[in-house]
């Protein structure tokens, strides 16, 4: 088995949801598996200490979760247009395997949630795509052979899923948004298997 990292950072559970949606995707493909990880919160005014293992959800990422992985799925919510600080954050920390080449040549993905329509999806899922280009990994998007892309309301992109949780952040995921994710996983997951095999 290969795994895709489901990577994230959530507050309010629709980026979290959209990675569960995601992992659903990859493992419909035969031999691959998801791997979810999140990360913890960046305080604004100290050096917030979390304990090592979460209370819920999946555990924190590690440097070995990335250089183990066969794809990435790469998810926050939006903020101002923007990734999430603490999945920043632990990008900013990822040098060490920048300089391996550890993630280069790896198909990777983003997808993300905001509280507004016009929030910020795309520009925040560019965003999330530069540190990932500047690891040399190849970008995967949704392609509008997907149906549900033509036909949502709600989020979605050709850049990766979005979802629009609403003004309470409390909307659940519609099933175009549940389509787009699953979508992505299983387009992530083929690719990566794809790129794992030997060259004839």
């Amino acid at each position: 088995m290969a795994d895709i990292l489901i990577l994230y950072y959530s507050r309010t559970g629709g980026t979290a949801e959209m990675a569960r949606q995601i992992a659903r995707g990859v493992e419909q493909v035969p031999g691959m598996s998801a791997r979810l990880r999140t990360v913890p919160a960046v305080s604004s005014v100290c050096e917030a200490v979390e304990d090592d293992i979460p209370a819920a959800g999946p555990p924190y990422v590690c440097a070995d979760d990335l250089r183990e992985c066969a794809g990435l799925a790469l998810g926050s919510p939006t903020r101002f247009g923007n990734m999430a600080a603490p999945l920043k954050y632990f990008l900013d920390s990822t040098g060490g395997l920048w300089l391996a080449g550890a993630l280069a040549g790896k198909p990777a993905a983003v997808f993300t949630s905001a509280s507004t329509l016009h929030g910020g999806h795309e520009s925040t899922l560019l965003s999330m795509m530069l540190p990932l280009l500047h690891h040399g990994m190849l970008l995967v998007g949704v392609p509008f052979t997907e149906a549900a892309l033509s036909e949502t309301r709600a989020g979605g992109t050709p850049y990766g899923p979005s979802h629009w949780s609403g003004p309470m952040s409390n909307a659940v995921l519609g099933a175009e948004e549940k389509q787009l994710c699953r979508a992505l996983g299983r387009r992530l997951a083929e690719l990566a298997w794809r790129l794992r095999e030997p060259a004839p």
